[in-house]
């Protein structure tokens, strides 16, 4: 079977003095969402499934309603950082040099997040289920750029390097892999943005 894991499109900024923050998508997000959404209409999805988390369920929003098909929310792809009562997109905080963007390039693990191995084991434990309940199928799931860093992490047998990760997986982003009933599982692609480009919409750290 093949799953594609998808980024969510950008999100506002937010920080609240209590509760999570769980920003909705900036214009820039739902456009990027929309883009994404022509991209796999074509293809033959036989399910999707969202993080309950907004910027998540936004982005899956327009795919589900192109495809006909309900976005099941998956407690078990929420990122790492559901609880926090602050979202700043990376790109402003390492365009302002925040002290936070220090310590994500030095691999912290915020201390009030949920505990990294905790986190790894939530998501790498979610993916195979859906492996499981999809033989032979093709499902798309769309999360954040932890859990994508996490299960592709386990593919190829790395470890997790803190907050940082060890790639940077843009926004909308796919990052496709293929499971087989025997346990081999392969990476296809990672950082599918073709669909952003010439739109003159965000697309990550490194490209425009």
């Amino acid at each position: 079977m093949e799953i594609i894991l998808v980024r969510h499109a950008i999100p506002v900024r937010r920080e609240v003095e209590t509760g999570a923050a769980d920003p909705e998508l900036s214009e820039a997000g739902r456009r990027q969402a929309h883009l994404m959404t022509e991209y796999l209409r074509s293809e033959a999805i036989d399910a999707l499934y969202t993080s309950p988390m907004l910027r998540a369920r936004q982005t899956a929003a327009p795919l589900a309603e192109s495809l006909g098909i309900v976005a099941t929310e998956l407690d078990g792809v929420a990122e790492y950082d559901r609880h926090s009562n602050e979202y700043v997109p990376i790109e402003e905080l390492k365009a302002s040099n925040d002290p936070r963007w220090q310590e994500m390039l030095n691999g912290q693990w915020p201390p009030a997040h949920e505990p990294e191995d905790v986190f790894v084991e939530r998501v790498v434990r979610t993916v195979e289920a859906l492996v499981e309940a999809h033989p032979s199928q093709k499902v798309v799931v769309v999360c954040h750029g932890g859990v994508i860093n996490a299960y592709a992490a386990h593919v190829l047998g790395l470890a997790m390097t803190g907050s940082r990760s060890f790639f940077y997986p843009n926004y909308t982003s796919l990052h496709r892999f293929a499971a087989a009933r025997s346990g081999e599982r392969s990476i296809v692609t990672l950082n599918e943005t073709s669909h952003l480009r010439g739109s003159g919409l965000p697309i990550g750290l490194f490209q425009r």
